[in-house]
């Protein structure tokens, strides 16, 4: 199973750190960090509660802007700082750029395009692999 938990941040100075409580075979723990969330008047929102997975399974890793935005046009990234190449899904100027994805998740990863418009910045990982725990972040920057 993948354990999903989030957490929101409101701004660069709020760093959190997170660590995994519990590890086994058969468990996953991420973690969502919503950066740069003062954008305008808007702000970077993600869920309250955990979300279960198995491995596998396909989830959606949610992120929106509240008041709602379109983010059509901006830079989007999708990122883990934990790993050497910390993109996992960088959206820019009206597509995807597969280039600088971490080659662990590409063909694994995408945007709701058609959410973009309404400030739903959230992202589908499909296939879930062990290697995919940590903590994952929401960029605007």
């Amino acid at each position: 199973l993948l354990h999903f938990q989030s957490y929101r941040r409101l701004h660069q100075t709020d760093r959190l750190t997170l660590q995994s409580p519990f590890w086994t075979l058969s468990v996953l723990v991420l973690h969502l960090l919503l950066t740069n969330s003062c954008k305008g008047q808007s702000q970077l929102i993600g869920p309250l509660q955990s979300i279960l997975a198995g491995v596998g399974d396909d989830i959606i890793l949610p992120c929106y802007l509240q008041p709602a935005l379109d983010v059509t046009t901006e830079t989007l990234e999708w990122k883990r700082s934990d790993l050497k190449h910390i993109f996992i899904h960088v959206w820019r100027a009206g597509q995807d750029l597969i280039k600088e994805i971490n080659p662990s998740y590409k063909g694994r990863t995408s945007l709701f395009i058609n959410e973009l418009k309404h400030g739903n910045i959230s992202l589908k990982l499909s296939k879930v692999q062990r290697s995919d725990q940590g903590t994952y972040e929401c960029d605007l920057p």
